[in-house]
């Protein structure tokens, strides 16, 4: 039987506090390093080369700002329905199936004169919050472009963007660009588990490309 004095239990309690620190630190360094990856003005999240992507797999990339500060990012997807189909779909502002997305609690259409729309959402991440998105439709061009009006309401400095369609076979391929700046923005971009941008635009290009096959039919 060995016998330690209460010295010796103080310093082995006390290497034991120490290493358990040391461990934490090292975890927080590596959370960090992993959230402050630098960013390429276009680098796709995955390391796959894009030919390498099956035809539902989104592809994500991450884009430097417009302006000083803020994030940015590219997502591209195709869906098996036709450019028509798909444009009637993304102009139907006044859409109730809206809700059936689980980040979008509520849409409303507000105004609708010739090309320009105004839209109030609010999402299940921002509680309480009502967006106010201002959205120029280009019918010639399958292009919308849009923009946030109330930034400062909704916790952020600015959020603007497009929406570019184009024929792909008897799909279509869309381009979403997206440019934003507010409070942990680079850590959303950057962070790589569940919550992260890469999986919230995972979930909204799978989500659009479900949601068209359900109601082709309503949008003939």
């Amino acid at each position: 039987m060995i016998c330690r004095s209460s010295s010796d239990m103080g310093t082995v309690q006390y290497q034991k506090q120490s290493n358990a620190v040391v461990y934490i630190r090292s975890c927080v360094c590596a959370l960090v390093l992993i959230a402050s990856t630098g960013f390429s003005s276009e680098r796709p999240v995955s390391d796959l080369p894009q030919d390498q992507y099956s035809y539902n797999d989104p592809i994500i990339s991450k884009l430097k700002p417009e302006r000083a500060r803020g994030r940015g990012f590219k997502l591209e997807f195709s869906v098996d329905a036709p450019l028509g189909v798909f444009w009637n779909y993304k102009t139907n502002f006044d859409n109730d199936l809206l809700h059936k997305n689980k980040y979008i609690t509520s849409h409303k259409l507000v105004s609708y004169k010739d090309n320009l729309v105004i839209t109030e959402t609010e999402y299940s991440y921002k509680p309480g919050d009502v967006f106010n998105w201002q959205t120029t439709i280009y019918p010639d061009r399958n292009l919308l472009e849009y923009e946030l009006l109330n930034p400062e309401e909704c916790g952020q400095k600015y959020h603007y963007g497009y929406i570019q369609l184009e024929a792909e076979g008897e799909g279509t391929h869309v381009t979403h660009v997206a440019y934003f700046d507010f409070f942990g923005a680079s850590f959303w971009v950057n962070y790589p588990f569940k919550g992260g941008m890469s999986d919230f635009l995972k979930y909204t290009a799978h989500w659009e490309q479900q949601f068209v096959l359900e109601f082709e039919h309503q949008y003939q």
